[in-house]
């Protein structure tokens, strides 16, 4: 197995400690630790309704990430999109492609590769990576917004790499 340093600026305030990339303020945690507590609250509250919970979130999250990264670099359309699963990609949380992308009707595919999740939780034969659902519709709602398409969107996880038989996660999106 190869590997390389990241491929993000961080940036380290030398009087608060406080970890920065590009445009917002970042945390730096073990896997293990982040994945650990989803699945103490997952196991409290049950599956759905955790996922219920992340998903708005997640949304209101990724459109502000989307915002304030589209602003500091002048990204518009599309490049946000590109930049955020970029991103994601270069945090560890999994690797992302976009396999179909359609702002304008609001439509999107994404596989997730290697999911930090199903590293961690393994073959339990249910989607497991449910946290990033909400990610997908925000981010398509703040790039649609941005190139003033008036389109709301949903995003379903339709396939985890924690199911038997699937090697890796599936996520669409589409218009509400």
């Amino acid at each position: 197995m190869s590997t390389h340093a990241p491929e993000m600026p961080i940036e380290v305030n030398d009087e608060t400690g406080v970890w920065t990339t590009d445009a917002l303020p970042m945390l730096y945690v073990p896997r293990h630790f982040f994945v650990n507590n989803h699945m103490g609250i997952e196991e409290e509250i049950g599956a759905e309704r955790y996922a219920d919970i992340l998903y708005k979130a997640g949304h209101k999250s990724a459109f502000y990430w989307c915002e304030k990264e589209a602003e500091l670099h002048g990204f518009k359309g599309e490049e946000i999109w590109h930049h955020y699963l970029k991103r994601l990609s270069q945090r560890g949380w999994g690797i992302f492609v976009t396999e179909e992308l359609d702002v304008e009707k609001g439509t999107a595919k994404v596989r997730l590769e290697n999911s930090c999740f199903v590293y961690q939780y393994g073959k339990v034969n249910r989607k497991v990576d449910y946290m990033f659902t909400g990610w997908f519709a925000g981010a398509l709602d703040q790039v649609a917004g941005n190139l003033g398409f008036p389109v709301r969107t949903k995003a379903v996880q339709t396939q985890s790499g924690a199911e038997d038989g699937c090697d890796v996660g599936y996520f669409e999106v589409t218009p509400i």
